[in-house]
């Protein structure tokens, strides 16, 4: 790597983490508590990525706003009372590889962020329960820009690190994460082991799709070689 800074910006569920037990049993909880039909499991995992409100808007379309601003209510209480009983951690846990290319590539010279639809206080749960606050800078969420697709979260990250587009990356498992990279003008790499298949993926923008942390490694090495 040359002396320029160099960003890689991680999505985070379905990325870094491997967190689907825990958001389909919230949205389980959240759409029978309201009385609705429980969404097919597919279409849950499809939406990951998206904001709340957004995601439930997909989930149920041609309902009215009060409603998916309901679900999405119902749905982070669901959430934080698995994590208050310690469900949520038990059913949440690290892709194989995740921690050591975190540490790997900081320890590299390059600048960490995070882009994520999860909500501010998910965000920094995320990062002080697995020690990885140190490591990030500049991390966004759902509480600080539009939802994925729109490219506000990775062009927050590059103001707040100062680094230019073409000397940033984003890293992510969706569509949405592909889509919002290439509207920021970033450089765009997929993950086989999340929760959109390549051919999304590659439909939203990826310029390459690595299929462990030791292949992303490798990618993220080439694009700047």
């Amino acid at each position: 790597m040359n002396d320029t800074l160099k960003l890689i910006i991680f999505d985070v569920d379905g990325t870094l983490l491997d967190s689907q037990a825990s958001i389909l049993s919230s949205m389980k909880q959240a759409f029978e508590e309201a009385g609705y039909p429980v969404p097919p499991r597919d279409e849950v995992l499809s939406i990951v990525g998206l904001s709340l409100p957004q995601a439930m808007g997909v989930l149920m379309p041609g309902k009215p706003t009060t409603i998916h601003d309901q679900l999405a209510d119902l749905y982070k209480s669901a959430f934080l009372a698995q994590r208050q009983a310690g469900q949520a951690e038990s059913e949440q846990t690290l892709y194989p590889g995740a921690r050591e290319a975190i540490h790997h590539f900081d320890g590299s010279g390059y600048l960490l962020s995070a882009a994520t639809g999860k909500a501010r206080r998910g965000l920094d749960h995320f990062l002080d329960s697995q020690g990885f606050r140190q490591h990030f800078i500049g991390t966004q969420c759902a509480d600080d820009a539009p939802s994925k697709p729109h490219p506000g979260m990775v062009l927050n990250c590059l103001a707040a690190t100062g680094v230019a587009p073409e000397d940033a990356v984003m890293v992510g498992d969706t569509e949405f994460d592909m889509a919002m990279g290439q509207a920021a003008g970033v450089r765009r790499l997929g993950v086989s082991w999340g929760y959109h298949p390549t051919d999304r993926m590659l439909l939203g923008g990826a310029e390459a799709i690595a299929t462990d942390f030791a292949h992303l490694r490798d990618l993220i090495s080439e694009i700047w070689a």
